[in-house]
């Protein structure tokens, strides 16, 4: 069995959830408060982040790196495409949300409205939170036209371009920074991925002093 070092609200520790959820992985969460740099935690990750994934043969650390070995030593379901341009583009799509969209949306919402907040780091900054609501509605259209002649993110399989969005959308339903109503698409997008197995230990996290939205478990929002 492995052992999860995660935080609730982290979409890099969901992102990698689902993907050992979908593999019907045992795993234990193990919930780490990366701020505090607990000293026993800084041995299995020097830079002081989550995720962490362990067991008794291996350590590893950062988003990307996990998901690509369990997609790679767990390979059914297979989690990106077989083709080589299409497994391109959904690897493309994974650096566009943990990096671009991560920079423009979700650290200028998720953190500023709740994690900063949970790890003493002071008020939210208005500004930065204007522009998230500002750019947000950019990567809904973006992947509104995506979605346009696909039935995912990268093309008509499911992949770790769709789970890794997903990881990112589901911490900013849980702040209620998503528009739904802004396209059609990706709600239902949002919605076949939300209703899987996969996704429902995600939609039970609590954070005490931030009651989930009533719509949030909602698998028909």
């Amino acid at each position: 069995m492995f052992r999860f070092y995660h935080t609730p609200l982290s979409p890099f520790c969901r992102k990698v959830r689902l993907v050992l959820s979908e593999k019907k992985l045992e795993f234990e969460l193990i919930e780490e408060k990366y701020w505090e740099k607990r000293s026993d935690f800084l041995i299995l990750n020097p830079a002081g982040q989550v995720p962490v994934l362990q067991n008794k043969n291996i350590i590893l650390a950062e988003s990307f790196a996990i998901c690509e070995y369990l997609n790679e030593k767990y390979p059914i379901p297979e989690l990106l495409p077989i083709d080589p341009e299409r497994r391109a583009e959904a690897r493309r799509l994974m650096f566009w949300f943990d990096d671009k969209f991560n920079r423009e949306v979700t650290r200028k919402l998720v953190y500023e409205r709740i994690t900063k907040k949970i790890i003493g780091g002071g008020f939210p900054e208005a500004k930065k939170v204007k522009l998230g609501m500002l750019n947000i509605k950019f990567h809904i259209d973006y992947m509104s036209k995506l979605l346009e002649n696909r039935k995912w993110l990268a093309g008509n399989d499911m992949s770790l371009a769709d789970f890794t969005a997903a990881a990112h959308f589901s911490v900013l339903d849980y702040s209620c920074d998503v528009d739904w109503d802004r396209s059609l698409l990706v709600k239902d997008w949002y919605a076949k991925i939300k209703s899987r197995p996969a996704f429902r230990s995600l939609l039970t996290d609590h954070l005490p002093g931030f009651p989930q939205p009533i719509h949030y478990a909602d698998l028909d929002f």
